[in-house]
Order: structure tokens, then C-alpha cells, then sequence
């Protein structure tokens, strides 16, 4: 029988915690595919000037963050419960029996990738929002040095 894992929910068996965490990760894999969708479809976006589809493209991103958010916390909780202070994911890896140990190492390493990917993407996207916003700014009102005295 395995042990009971206590978590922040009720006691879940250990086994449980683990096939959580497992699904977790799979499920992240998929939410961070959708992200960079969106992120994509962000960028287009912005290069039309396509300003009320942007605003709610910006509501889809923050709810797709907050859903991986969310299952970011509940893994932390359940790897934190299964190792103790600090856990590592390949900690929590080798709980498992061997092959599917490592395909879930593989499956995190993925997941990493998607995550900085999608971070390049969304600065990316904030950098060139900013940029065009800079220029619209001096095209409407001008460069504040034009006319300084020199």
C-alpha cells in the first residue's frame, strides 16, 4: 500500500501525487502549445494594428497563464509533499520505475523549452508593442530635442 501524501486538498496516496504531477506536465505541455499560439497570433496582430482583437487576444493569454499558473502551484505542492523542502523534479523522476522515469524527464525537458520559448515570445512582443508605441508617440507629437537649443 502506498503512503498517504498529505497535501494542501486531502491525503492522496503517493502514487496519486505522482500520476498528478505526471498529468500535470502533460497537460502543461498542451497549455504551452495553445501560449505560443496565442503569442503568434499576438505578433500578427500588432503588425496590423489590429488594436480591439489585441485586447482580447490579452485575455486569452493572461487565462492561458493563469491555467499553467495554477497547475505550476499544484505541482510545486505535490512535489513539495512527495520530497520535502525544495524538491527537484528529477528527484520526484526517479520515485518512478525507470522507463517511464525517464520519459518524463524527457516530457519536463520538453516543457522547459515551451516555457522559454514562450518567454522569448511574449518579449518579443512586448518589445515591438513598445517600440511602436514609442514612434507613434514622436509621429503625432514630435522628438522632444527637435527644437532644443543647442
Amino acid at each position: 500500500m502506498s503512503a498517504i501524501v498529505n497535501t494542501p486538498r486531502k491525503g492522496i496516496t503517493r502514487q496519486e501525487a505522482l500520476q498528478r504531477v505526471l498529468q500535470g506536465i502533460a497537460d502543461d505541455g498542451q497549455g504551452y502549445v495553445e501560449l505560443r499560439a496565442l503569442l503568434e497570433e499576438q505578433f500578427q496582430s500588432i503588425l496590423r494594428h489590429q488594436n480591439t482583437h489585441l485586447a482580447t487576444l490579452a485575455e486569452q493569454i493572461v487565462a492561458a497563464v493563469e491555467r499553467l499558473d495554477g497547475r505550476r502551484r499544484q505541482r510545486v505542492s505535490l512535489a513539495t509533499a512527495l520530497l520535502g523542502a525544495k524538491p527537484d523534479m528529477q528527484q520526484l523522476f526517479a520515485l518512478l520505475p525507470a522507463e517511464r522515469g525517464a520519459a518524463a524527464a524527457r516530457d519536463w525537458a520538453a516543457l522547459e523549452q515551451m516555457v522559454l520559448e514562450c518567454k522569448r515570445l511574449s518579449a518579443r512582443n512586448s518589445e515591438f508593442l513598445t517600440e511602436q508605441y514609442s514612434t507613434m508617440q514622436r509621429v503625432l507629437h514630435g522628438e522632444d530635442h527637435t527644437y532644443a537649443p543647442g
